[in-house]
């Protein structure tokens, strides 16, 4: 009896008052927490920072020498002053050896786009038929590794006598710095590509085209992207020195040109474009890069 009495559910007493209505529906689920805007602040804060430091340490050294000699080299303020002034007009003709900086900038640009392409229609294609062929790469190996490691500006007198002009120098002198980054990372992605696909190729008797477009290509594309990006920054550095020495119109001879006048203020100017130029050609080899090739899907 005591067992049965302490086992037995427990009764409810009766309600008197009407019955409560049931729900008409389910309550909801409260939508998800927005992330508060002291984790976003806190996000930007760290992503601003660091570059703001590099900065401020870069204005502060710059002020520092610009102090310690005397202000022979122009203060960052001072700079600020003569770069609103040159750019405020970048477009300005005022004869063949007078012209703003825009103009030079695209002068510059386009003897880097002439020599680069030329070295592009021939490193590429002969990084591939090197790459392919053991023969070759074994005739070819000595000359790259006699020629590849002298300074881009000894082949600039070449040129002069060669062409007999400043501006197809320079173009050759380009030309000649930017094919064998390419052509090298062209023939070692050949070389890594795995024997199953060239096994595969010639079970299916592919053509020398098809194994070239079908197989090859897509496994060198790394490697030859990687040549692209190597072959763009030595050409822009190297165009600069060689418009020091040949003259005409591009940054290089604007540099030189404002060093015969004492203007120190618009070669420091000079000296950013060209590094913004450089940053801003990496930046956009960069991201074709990333749309042109593919990376493993992780599960």
């Amino acid at each position: 009896m005591v067992s049965a009495v302490f086992h037995s559910p427990p009764q409810t007493p009766p309600t008197t008052g009407p019955a409560p209505a049931p729900a008409l529906s389910a309550p909801r689920t409260p939508p998800p927490a927005k992330p508060h805007a002291s984790a976003w602040s806190r996000r930007l804060w760290l992503a601003l920072l660091p570059p703001l430091c590099g900065l401020g340490l870069l204005l502060g050294v710059w002020a520092l020498v610009s102090a310690s000699t005397g202000h022979s080299i122009p203060t960052p303020l001072e700079t600020w002053a003569q770069a609103q002034e040159v750019f405020s007009d970048p477009f300005y003709r005022n004869g063949p050896n007078d012209q703003g900086v825009g103009w030079n900038v695209l002068a510059s640009l386009q003897r880097v786009a002439l020599g680069f392409g030329l070295a592009a229609l021939v490193g590429i294609p002969a990084g591939f038929v090197i790459g392919r062929f053991p023969f070759l790469q074994r005739m070819c190996n000595p000359l790259v590794s006699l020629l590849r490691p002298v300074s881009p500006l000894a082949w600039l007198p070449i040129g002069l006598l060669v062409f007999k002009g400043a501006h197809p120098a320079a173009i050759w002198t380009i030309f000649i710095c930017s094919i064998w980054p390419m052509l090298v990372n062209t023939a070692i992605g050949v070389q890594r590509v795995p024997q199953d696909y060239m096994n595969v190729a010639r079970v299916l008797q592919l053509s020398e085209w098809k194994i070239a477009t079908k197989i090859l290509l897509p496994a060198v594309l790394p490697y030859l992207l990687t040549g692209v990006r190597l072959a763009v920054g030595t050409a822009w550095l190297v165009i600069v020195a060689a418009e020091m020495l040949t003259g005409g119109v591009g940054i290089g001879f604007w540099v030189w040109d404002e060093w015969n006048n004492l203007n120190v203020k618009n070669i420091i100017i000079a000296i950013f474009v060209i590094g913004i130029v450089g940053l801003v050609l990496e930046y956009a080899l960069v991201k074709l890069a990333t749309a042109l090739t593919f990376e493993e899907v992780r599960t």
